[in-house]
């Protein structure tokens, strides 16, 4: 699998790349265009938690809409890392979504007006009895 995006809160990206049956968050960096290619993007994942390995991915899209991607691990990775450093214009930051406020309001009630019940509390479950609610 190339690569994905899902859209934050600033509807900014955040890059991926699939490593060991899991998508794995990564620094996203943008490159300079070259030749015929309109964007070029350098995902960056220093540290896989299953693996361990280091992988880079180059994910470029030329003028037809085609995509191409190029991975890299390990050593090669660091070295290719180290020759296109001087060509990354920025890195992508993207939006923190944690420090989010979120109330404490439950609503105890239905679409239909009837108190929700709680099968938790072990007491009052009705098993077999009709209601005439």
């Amino acid at each position: 699998m190339a690569k994905s995006f899902t859209e934050t809160a600033e509807g900014s990206t955040m890059g991926y790349i699939h490593c060991c049956g899991g998508l794995r968050k990564t620094r996203t960096f943008r490159l300079l265009p070259q030749d015929n290619f309109v964007l070029c993007e350098l995902d960056y994942l220093f540290k896989c938690p299953i693996c361990g390995h280091t992988t880079i991915q180059i994910t470029r899209i030329n003028n037809d809409n085609e995509i191409s991607t190029i991975r890299k691990y390990n050593k090669k990775a660091l070295k290719l890392f180290e020759k296109i450093k001087n060509k990354i214009l920025y890195e992508e930051k993207n939006a923190n979504c944690a420090g989010r406020y979120q109330g404490r309001f439950y609503l105890y009630y239905n679409e239909y007006g009837i108190r929700k019940k709680c099968f938790s509390n072990l007491r009052n479950l009705k098993l077999g009895k009709k209601s005439l609610i």
